[in-house]
C-alpha cells in the first residue's frame, strides 16, 4: 500500500522511514535465515526460545525472519564467537536497545529545539517590526505587520 508524501514525512519524523519499515518486514523463513547467518536453524530456535530474537510468523505459523532479524543474529553470532555467554549477549543487547532508543529521543528532542529556535526567532522578528512601525490606535501590531510585509492595506475597511 503506498503512503502520501505527507504521511512518509510524518512517519520519518517519527523515525519510520520507508527503509526502516523494510528492514522489519518478516521475509526469510528459518532454512534462509540460517543460510544468512551461518546458523543452525535449531541455533535459531534456541535463541527465539531464550527471547534473543523474535521472528514474525506466517498464517501457518512459520517463523519468517526480517533484515532487522538477521542483522541481529550475526551480532549475537559475532559476541558469542568472541566469548561471551548467552547471558552477555542479552544484557549487551538490551543496553544496544536502550542506547537507540535515547539517540531516537535525543534526535526528536534536538528536532523540537530547531522547531522553539525558529518560533522564538519569528517572535521576536514580530517584535522588532512592531516596535519599528509607526501605528495609530485603530490598527493592531498585526495588521501593521501585514501592511508592512504584504505592501497594502492591513485590513478590508482601508481598500
Amino acid at each position: 500500500m503506498a503512503c502520501s508524501a505527507s504521511e512518509e514525512r510524518e512517519r520519518e519524523a517519527r523515525g519510520q522511514s520507508r527503509e526502516g519499515r523494510d528492514r522489519d518486514k518478516p521475509l526469510y523463513m528459518i532454512s534462509v535465515a540460517a543460510e544468512l547467518t551461518g546458523m543452525h536453524p535449531q541455533t535459531l530456535r534456541v535463541y527465539e526460545q531464550k527471547g534473543l530474537v523474535t521472528p514474525g510468523r506466517s498464517r501457518g505459523n512459520t517463523r519468517l525472519y526480517s533484515q532487522s532479524d538477521i542483522e541481529r543474529l550475526n551480532l549475537i553470532s559475532k559476541l558469542t564467537d568472541e566469548g561471551i555467554n548467552l547471558a552477555g549477549v542479552v544484557r549487551i543487547l538490551d543496553m544496544r536497545e536502550r542506547m537507540l532508543e535515547r539517540e531516537d529521543e535525543l534526535e526528536d528532542l534536538r528536532r523540537r529545539v530547531r522547531e522553539l529556535e525558529d518560533e522564538v526567532h519569528e517572535y521576536r522578528m514580530r517584535e522588532k517590526i512592531t516596535a519599528l512601525a509607526r501605528y495609530d490606535e485603530k490598527g493592531s501590531p498585526e495588521q501593521v505587520m501585514r501592511r508592512l510585509l504584504l505592501g497594502g492595506p492591513a485590513d478590508e475597511n482601508e481598500k
